[in-house]
């Protein structure tokens, strides 16, 4: 079902950038933006996960450099039917966690000093069981391409703002007219982005599910989030954490920062609601 809800999501979220290049353009500017889309979508596909890594200076670590820490990841990608990703290690002090790649083949996994100082063996175990099972779901292409799609969406409003504010001549009727510019510049960005937000939620639910079953215990991922959601709402928010990527972490890096309007508008959902998903899949499988 959750895979239904995606495949129906990702095509409303492109319908939204056809019909936004569909009111600047008419058929061409529809044309246009479909072009633009699959662009996007191959070049995230190739570049989306090196750029990221770079962003957050993650640094790839072999099974001498962290034994335990490699041995557990590897261990579990044999749970999952994984073969093992790459691992690096970020050097910040908030406790975090996030998973990026095109495919199985091509993962990383990566894990923040601080979130190897907080938790403890079990509660490690099922922050990467679940990043290991946004990887086996591919996860994590499918969030980044939304999270492009939804990018690109907002700015082409702020490109038809501008437009506006500045006039268009006597095109304006024929390129849809009010209606269609107020659905460019405001509708179309918020449609784009709960899109988004729905999309990342329903894949975090599930990598929740699926990362219980990996480790063999959720309570070891539900004791591990309590941990990370406390600093991530109490300590100050990880440096170099941005909006475009935040979706990424098994807990928002922005939250309790401010910025963006993260706590409104987030692509996660509540991680209370979480812990209590995760406590009764424990109590069903009886731990």
């Amino acid at each position: 079902m959750n895979n239904i809800k995606t495949v129906v999501l990702m095509a409303l979220l492109m319908g939204v950038m056809v019909a936004v290049g569909g009111f600047i353009g008419g058929s061409h500017g529809a044309t246009i933006m479909l072009l633009i889309a699959i662009g996007m979508n191959f070049f995230t596909y190739w570049y989306s996960d090196k750029m990221v890594l770079r962003a957050y200076n993650a640094q790839p670590i072999e099974r001498e450099d962290a034994p335990q820490l490699y041995g557990l990841v590897e261990n579990l990608a044999a749970n999952a039917g994984l073969p093992m990703p790459q691992l690096c290690i970020i050097n910040s002090e908030v406790p975090n966690a996030f998973a990026t790649g095109r495919n199985a083949s091509h993962a990383a996994v990566c894990v923040t000093t601080g979130i190897m100082n907080v938790l403890d063996y079990n509660e490690l175990s099922g922050v990467l069981a679940h990043e290991l099972s946004h990887v086996k779901h591919n996860d994590i292409l499918i969030s980044s391409i939304a999270a492009t799609m939804a990018t690109v969406i907002s700015w082409i409003a702020n490109i038809a703002q501008w437009a506006a504010i500045f006039g268009r001549g006597d095109d304006e009727d024929e390129n849809g007219g009010i209606i269609g510019l107020i659905v460019t510049i405001v509708i179309a960005p918020i449609a784009a982005f709960l899109i988004q937000m729905a999309i990342s939620r329903s894949r975090e639910y599930a990598a929740d599910k699926s990362g219980g079953e990996i480790c063999g215990n959720p309570n070891y991922l539900a004791d591990a989030l309590e941990k990370i959601d406390y600093y991530a709402t109490h300590a100050r928010p990880m440096q170099d954490a941005t909006p475009a990527t935040a979706h990424m972490f098994i807990v928002n890096p922005l939250e309790g920062s401010g910025k963006a309007l993260m706590n409104l508008f987030s692509t996660h959902p509540q991680t209370a609601d979480r812990i209590a998903r995760l406590r009764e899949q424990a109590a069903r499988m009886h731990m």
